[in-house]
């Protein structure tokens, strides 16, 4: 078994203070709360060597894994990102102004628009890629491959749930 953890500490003081609250599910969520906030911090870090954030290189990658040419509408880019057409704008215009994408009217309905990576942006989302996944490979060696498997399977199951239940 692993050393205890400040999740431990939180989960027995509710349990000691509220025995009839069964703070059970703390153990699980602090943790995932807690281990999101390590790894964005230190994507956050990543993504910096090429002076965007986190939120920018969503953008990019999502253009990129959408392949070629590269190009989505601004509205299915927020959607895919869970984000609102105002967080996207704000994202859209630094990413312009750095030269990494480039908006224009949609070829075939010329009131809407299309958002396409620029060269620049293919190349510096691929590094970035590659850069932001050896921090994640480096942070998941704590766990043997299997563990990591297993890991993955069970989160998945967990948001499936969850995402059913919301609706």
């Amino acid at each position: 078994m692993t050393e205890r953890d400040d999740v431990d500490g939180i989960v027995e003081q509710w349990q000691r203070e509220r025995p009839d609250m069964r703070p059970e599910p703390m153990a699980v969520f602090g943790r995932i709360y807690r281990l999101a906030r390590v790894v964005g911090d230190q994507q956050e870090r990543t993504y910096a060597r090429w002076s965007i954030s986190r939120g920018e290189f969503d953008v990019l990658a999502a253009l990129r894994r959408a392949g070629e040419p590269y190009t989505l509408a601004p509205k299915a880019l927020a959607a895919s990102l869970m984000l609102t057409s105002g967080g996207m704008t704000g994202r859209l215009d630094r990413l312009e102004r750095a030269g990494l994408l480039r908006r224009s009217p949609d070829p075939a309905d010329r009131r809407a628009l299309q958002v396409t990576l620029t060269p620049a942006g293919r190349e510096l989302v691929e590094e970035a890629a590659e850069a932001g996944l050896a921090v994640q490979r480096r942070m998941l060696d704590a766990l043997p491959p299997e563990d990591q498997d297993r890991l993955a399977d069970l989160l998945r199951t967990l948001l499936a749930a969850v995402t059913d239940r919301a609706r």
